[in-house]
């Protein structure tokens, strides 16, 4: 997966902006404000940080050692940078989901609510 492909997924979400909060190379994916996917356009090969379950994080650090570490630049337990181009684009798409969800899941109820009644 590139990094146009892994921009349209995220997009396609619902509720999901993008920015350059940090710097103009780190473009940022947040769900209702609340950032769910971050990737250099810089850096080399591409990568990406998906927010991920504790556990999972370090199952699948362990299962795809070198193509999934702890997140760079980020919370070591709940962030993990993946190598774009040396992971199957269905574990890819599956990440991003599994991101977008745990941030749906922790925002307030009333964004929540907001969030169900975008089309």
């Amino acid at each position: 997966m590139n990094v146009e492909e892994l921009r349209e997924l995220c997009l396609s979400k619902k509720g999901v902006t993008e920015g350059f909060p940090f710097d103009e190379s780190t473009l940022v994916f947040k769900v209702m404000g609340k950032m769910f996917a971050l990737m250099s356009l810089e850096r080399q090969p591409p990568q990406c940080n998906l927010k991920c379950n504790p556990e999972r994080a370090e199952e699948l650090r362990e299962e795809y050692d070198g193509r999934i570490i702890p997140g760079y630049h980020m919370s070591k337990t709940h962030w993990n940078t993946l190598f774009l181009e040396q992971l199957p684009p269905q574990l890819i798409k599956d990440l991003i989901d599994h991101s977008y969800n745990l941030v749906v899941e922790s925002l307030a109820k009333k964004l929540q609510q907001e969030l169900k009644s975008l089309d």
